[in-house]
């Protein structure tokens, strides 16, 4: 199945901008996380290791103990949670941390980069984005639609999270969808069906040669949908990229490591990982490279994987870098998947540059220095952004 990936004349720079602030302050559980692409499974202890581990031994002592002769009920679930949890906070470490079952799944939901569904993105019941070659493009659904009723049920009164969940809830059926347009209301009929979890987008930067790729996060499926991006816009024959990564958490490391193999010359480094036993150089190994010149735009929301792509792309591509300064997430994690389906998350090393340094707390400092220009009115609220990075990055390439 080809990537979800959207090109449409009527692409709104201004627009997705808001939608990409309104996305970073939902999304904290993801930010700044960089992980390795398989995960670590749970097998179980074998009893010598417990037998010959003293602090372990005295662990599984005082939790017999308490489970038995404490005075009230005890939830061990709960207690097992708070005693891993404690034991992570010990390590006193910003990235290592307890995830419960449903923290762990949006995590997973994030990263996985597919997912069931319909193919639209949706806020307070209005469908801000149709994607490509899905159900509900294919169905005649479009941008400004109002969903007011799923399968006959009225979800005016509900969440968006609530009409996702419900939309979720038909998943591997048809479903009945009512829509609002232009005062008027539509019956679809949909089915839903497996999507990759649209990771970017891009376009020709009107009256330029000059391509644009925004890469949201750093899913399993997002070097596909890169790839793909990068032959039709070389079909349009473009003449230089621009890279946007800005509010982009990271993701898998490996994602990282693919996309910038897309544009790197072999042999070129992307990055070295240290842990505590070795120091390892990671190189392309592929055949393929862009020689264009290419320009990077980052914010202070750009993080870890995406850090890793832009000081790539900027010291072993010699890509220019526009923006404000990124996050500064210079370490990597591991992850353990419990058999209760929750998780434990903890540092293994720290990620280099290919000019050898270490970021973390100190972000990637831009070429040009360049802040949006965001309008409020006097409540505080966004209601219109003049994209000045995007029209520096615009200008250097032209």
């Amino acid at each position: 199945m080809k990537p979800s990936i959207k090109k449409s004349a009527s692409f709104k720079f201004s627009t997705t901008i808001i939608i990409m602030i309104i996305t970073a302050l939902v999304s904290g559980l993801t930010a700044g996380i960089i992980v390795y692409t398989s995960y670590n499974k749970s097998t179980g202890i074998k009893y010598n290791v417990v037998n010959n581990d003293a602090a372990l031994r005295q662990f599984l002592e005082v939790y017999s103990s308490v489970t038995e002769g404490y005075y009230e009920d005890i939830n061990k679930t709960e207690m097992l949670e708070a005693a891993i949890d404690g034991m992570l906070k010990y390590l006193d470490e910003r990235y290592t941390s307890y995830l419960n079952t449903s923290q762990t799944n949006q995590l997973n939901d994030s990263l996985k980069g597919e997912y069931e569904g319909i193919g639209v993105a949706i806020i307070d019941h209005k469908i801000i984005e149709v994607f490509n070659d899905s159900p509900a493009s294919k169905s005649g659904i479009l941008v400004g639609d109002i969903i007011k009723s799923i399968n006959g049920l009225d979800v005016t009164d509900y969440s968006t999270e609530e009409v996702v969940k419900k939309i979720q809830r038909s998943m591997g059926s048809n479903m009945s969808l009512s829509i609002l347009r232009d005062g008027k209301e539509l019956s679809f009929e949909i089915s839903t069906t497996k999507l990759y979890v649209p990771a970017i987008s891009y376009k020709v930067i009107d009256n330029t040669s000059i391509g644009y790729i925004r890469v949201a996060s750093f899913s399993s499926t997002v070097s596909n949908q890169v790839d793909d991006a990068l032959k039709v816009l070389d079909s349009d024959n473009v003449s230089s990229l621009i890279i946007d990564l800005r509010i982009n958490a990271g993701g898998y490391l490996d994602a990282a490591e693919k996309v910038a193999s897309l544009f790197l010359e072999k042999g070129k480094t992307i990055y070295s990982l240290e842990t505590k036993k070795n120091k390892t150089i990671v190189k392309d190994k592929t055949d393929r490279s862009t020689k264009y010149p290419i320009v990077v735009i980052v914010d202070e929301n750009t993080a870890s994987a995406a850090e890793i792509l832009a000081a790539a792309l900027k010291e072993s591509y010699g890509a220019t870098i526009v923006g404000v300064k990124s996050y500064g997430k210079g370490k990597v994690q591991q992850v353990v998947s419990l058999i209760d389906g929750s998780m434990a998350k903890y540092t293994t090393g720290k990620w280099y540059t290919p000019n050898g340094e270490n970021i973390d707390g100190i972000g990637i400092t831009p070429d040009y220095t360049v802040r949006l220009d965001i309008e409020k009115d006097q409540d505080g609220k966004i209601i219109n952004v003049n994209d000045t990075q995007l029209m520096k990055a615009i200008e250097i390439l032209k």
